[in-house]
């Protein structure tokens, strides 16, 4: 199967689902002798017709009609929650194209590495996949396929995966413009996703919740704008996604809960030594973080 010869399915048009859509429209089947489509479909037609107005899609399907449209596909993005991902897959397992890839973008894995062995036809590949790249703010009018630019793609190869099918997926997403390809287990994504994203937005909405004065923040200065930018939060997505990396997250959430005590300790104790002390360790360790760049693992 050829990148620029294939028929991608996007399921769900949102802020993803439509990058996705602009990106391999404009950096795949742009490119010349390219002969493949894009087949979107969504709940509501608004961006279905947007979509095709753009010249972004060529054919639009309701969900209602996403059964004619998987047939059709050699390529299929599930743009939905990771359950809402699950129970699409159960409920259309008979309706994909045999020998056709299908992929997620959830930020949690281990719910599908235990359930898609169930769920998977023997023809189909199901390659579990992350972008780590979007936008703040939702729905296909604020797609872009800038967005993939110069990111990075966790991919985490399964045992029923097809040697081919994960050397197509490296291609797809390097040609979407993402730059890293992190090749990780799903225990280990779940794990380190939980530090570097979940615990994130739960450290930023905590902060913003803790602000007695709401008027406080016409003295900030950029500290305040940059820690909570990401507080701006799509509640239903990261209730799901916090509860079903509950384990690991909680765990991170004591750790950090433990560095706090600390900072109040020797705040609270006035030791300006053992303070320095932390805040050049943090400095350090920080410094040590931005250096790590990791392909392939």
């Amino acid at each position: 199967m050829e990148l620029k010869k294939a028929t991608y399915g996007i399921v769900g048009l949102g802020i993803m689902g439509g990058s996705f859509a602009k990106s391999i429209r404009q950096n795949i089947l742009s490119q010349a002798g390219s002969s493949g489509k894009v087949l979107v479909c969504n709940r509501s037609t608004a961006c279905l017709s947007q979509a095709q107005s753009e010249g972004v899609a060529d054919q639009t399907f309701t969900s209602d009609r996403v059964a004619e449209m998987l047939p059709l596909c050699d390529v299929v993005f599930v743009c939905l929650y990771p359950h809402a991902t699950i129970d699409f897959m159960k409920e259309h397992r008979d309706h994909f194209k045999a020998g056709a890839i299908v992929t997620d973008i959830s930020g949690v894995k281990g719910i599908f590495e235990k359930s898609m062995p169930e769920i998977l036809r023997p023809d189909v590949d199901f390659i579990i996949g992350h972008p780590m790249a979007g936008g703040e703010k939702e729905g296909y009018a604020n797609s872009d396929a800038k967005f993939f630019v110069n990111h990075n793609y966790i991919l985490c190869p399964s045992s029923f995966n097809k040697a081919e099918n994960l050397d197509f997926m490296r291609s797809l997403v390097a040609e979407m413009g993402f730059t890293r390809i992190t090749e990780t287990s799903c225990d280990t994504h779940d794990y380190k996703i939980g530090f570097t994203s979940q615990l994130c937005h739960v450290i930023a909405s905590a902060l913003v919740e803790s602000a007695e004065d709401p008027e406080i923040t016409a003295f900030g200065g950029g500290s305040f704008e940059d820690l909570t930018r990401i507080a701006m939060i799509n509640a239903p997505l990261w209730t799901e996604l916090f509860i079903s990396n509950k384990e690991k997250l909680v765990s991170h959430i004591e750790n950090f809960e433990k560095q706090l005590e600390r900072f109040k300790k020797y705040i609270t104790e006035e030791d300006s030594e053992s303070l320095r002390q932390m805040l050049s360790h943090t400095r350090e360790q920080r410094l040590k973080m931005g250096s790590i760049r990791t392909v392939r693992k």
